[in-house]
């Protein structure tokens, strides 16, 4: 791979299963939590409700989307119930820290998930003081990535010219409308079984093998 990191002033990066490897399982327990608020908010069996929050997510690009187009819900209760979860699994990882310190230009968090869960996650991971902005699913009124209009409203909030950013994501879709506002897209890990299409730039399995060749913290 060859990437001159000085093309980049913007590095932006999805959070749950980029930041950290998704081997360490803390999106499993999200998604315990997800299937659990679904039986009891649409009012199905277990099966049935786990077919329709799949349906939710491909079609609305997260369940609590999906439930909001169809059910009366409380998104607050929501994002809640669903973010509280122990973090025991999540290792803390001074190595990434150095390495985000040491790459050129501003770093920012784009997430779907609320901001109490991504603050507490990078404060757990130790990586919270290396970012310039975090950009939760509360700053996108709700309407998740892969939005167009989200990406644009995260652009404009913090003054970001997406051609010289590069966006780090885990779920292929979600760098499609990134890549067509012009930044340049790292698919982090195999895409889950999903479609991998020519809008993802570069494929890493793991963030922290993708930034290591580009830290610059030995010449800072």
């Amino acid at each position: 791979m060859t990437l001159d990191p000085s093309r980049f002033d913007a590095w932006v990066f999805d959070m749950d299963d980029t930041l950290y490897p998704r081997e360490q399982g803390l999106m499993g327990l999200v998604q315990g939590r997800i299937n659990a608020f679904m039986i009891d908010a649409v009012g199905l069996p277990e099966a049935e409700a786990k077919v329709l929050q799949r349906q939710f997510l491909n079609e609305h690009g997260t369940t609590l989307a999906g439930l909001m187009a169809n059910y009366a819900i409380d998104a607050d209760k929501f994002l809640r119930e669903v973010h509280d979860v122990p973090l025991d699994s999540v290792e803390p990882n001074p190595v990434l820290e150095g390495m985000l310190k040491g790459l050129p230009g501003r770093k920012f968090v784009l997430t779907n998930g609320a901001r109490f869960h991504a603050a507490r996650v990078l404060k757990h991971i130790g990586i919270a003081d290396c970012f310039d902005g975090v950009f939760a699913i509360e700053d996108m009124d709700l309407t998740p990535k892969p939005a167009p209009a989200t990406f644009r409203r995260f652009l404009d909030r913090f003054g970001i010219d997406p051609h010289r950013a590069i966006f780090f994501e885990d779920t292929p879709r979600n760098l499609a409308p990134a890549k067509a506002m012009g930044m340049t897209t790292v698919l982090i890990g195999d895409g889950h079984g999903h479609e991998i299409g020519d809008w993802v730039d570069h494929q890493s399995d793991y963030l922290m093998d993708f930034l290591s060749p580009l830290s610059l913290k030995d010449a800072a």
